[in-house]
């Protein structure tokens, strides 16, 4: 008795010095260009903070289990302003962080990753969903937790299909961020079965969006260029730049659903999502937040999640340590999606179903029911394994 009495005083000593001691720092850097990207629709327009606030949702989030592994994470944002130097500034934050959510285009997105590549800074690509990020220029020290555009089509083609809406009027615009989403909806059509009756762009001719006559214009607009179309179920618009997607639902010539940039929309994430225990996420991001999460905000919070996960699994803050955890096998972060998430070990790509939104409520959530797969159904979403040309370097 006396000695079972001693064991558990000593155990409970230990346990009080585990606490005691001084917690082991993380550091967790945010990088992302200034500024935010204007939208057709104003209720839409998106924060000033639009992808950090979830990053610092998730510091919060890995500081309450931190708590309890002796482990504490710091959050250093950074910003990059017109005319600076964004290699310098992500060298700057590498210096004191070991890990790197960024969320900038693809371009700058891969001189950021050559210039750490030999820091061993690890990457989260929380914003660009371009495949060559994925594919040809892949890089062995950034994840990706923003979906592909071809995930987004494949989600979105599943539901289409399903509902056996298999004939697409597909709309394209004129900028290139547009004929990339449309580039991902063809093959998306070729690979399910769909059949895009016919094609038409929608040129951007400038000038103002919101004028005191534009309801009126485009109420008689829309429907011109939208006539004598061949027979339809739906109709795909590739909208990315936000010049015509948001007019069309409703203002069509045949009365027929819009889905792809407007209407029917593929996302990571949305206000509206209220399953597998997302209501208690989203009313904490509110309050913090005073403002609804939005699909950016949840690829960051959901990269520094792995970041904590990683950390608390290893008990490590060692970034080798916790890069080889994340890219193992035995790595999943739960995000609130009804499945755990993993990494795609051939293009470190997560793994994640995808949300089909339509404003108010998730319509549906893919990949849909009969669509299978030999090793996980969330990878008839996008580039599967023996599509890839992704060579990790």
């Amino acid at each position: 008795m006396i000695r079972w009495l001693a064991g558990l005083i000593g155990f409970g000593l230990a346990a009080t010095s585990a606490l005691a001691a001084d917690p082991v720092t993380i550091g967790v850097g945010y990088l992302a260009i200034a500024g935010t990207r204007s939208t057709l629709s104003l209720a839409e327009q998106p924060a000033e903070n639009d992808g950090l606030a979830g990053a610092r949702l998730a510091i919060e989030d890995n500081n309450t289990t931190g708590k309890f592994t002796g482990q504490r994470f710091t959050l250093e944002e950074r910003r990059i302003r017109e005319g600076e130097d964004v290699v310098q500034a992500a060298t700057a934050l590498a210096e004191k962080n070991g890990f790197i959510v960024a969320d900038l285009p693809a371009d700058v997105l891969l001189k950021v990753a050559d210039a750490l590549r030999d820091r061993g800074t690890l990457l989260f690509n929380a914003g660009a969903i371009d495949e060559r990020l994925r594919e040809t220029d892949c890089r062995a020290n950034v994840i990706h937790t923003a979906p592909t555009r071809a995930m987004l089509a494949d989600a979105l083609g599943q539901y289409l299909v399903w509902k056996k809406w298999s004939r697409w009027l597909l709309v394209v615009g004129s900028h290139d961020e547009d004929k990339l989403f449309a580039d991902a909806i063809r093959r998306t059509a070729a690979r399910f079965g769909a059949k895009i009756v016919q094609e038409r762009t929608f040129e951007d001719k400038g000038g103002a969006r919101r004028t005191d006559s534009g309801v009126a214009q485009i109420q008689r607009q829309i429907p011109v260029f939208t006539q004598q179309a061949p027979a339809y179920d739906v109709l795909v618009a590739a909208d990315e730049s936000e010049v015509f997607g948001a007019y069309l639902p409703y203002r069509t010539w045949d009365p027929r659903p819009v889905a792809g940039s407007a209407g029917l929309v593929p996302r990571s994430w949305d206000a509206s999502q209220d399953q597998w225990g997302a209501i208690q996420m989203q009313n904490r991001f509110i309050k913090l937040n005073l403002r609804r999460m939005t699909a950016r905000d949840m690829q960051a919070w959901t990269a520094v999640r792995m970041i904590g996960e990683a950390t608390s699994r290893t008990n490590s803050g060692e970034v080798r340590k916790v890069t080889d955890f994340i890219k193992g096998p035995d790595f999943s972060v739960a995000a609130f999606k009804g499945t755990r998430l993993t990494l795609r070990d051939w293009n470190l790509q997560l793994r994640q179903p995808i949300l089909l939104v339509d404003g108010r409520m998730v319509v549906s959530v893919s990949p849909q029911e009969g669509f299978l797969h030999q090793v996980s159904e969330l990878d008839t979403l996008g580039y599967d394994r023996p599509e890839s040309k992704c060579k990790l370097k």
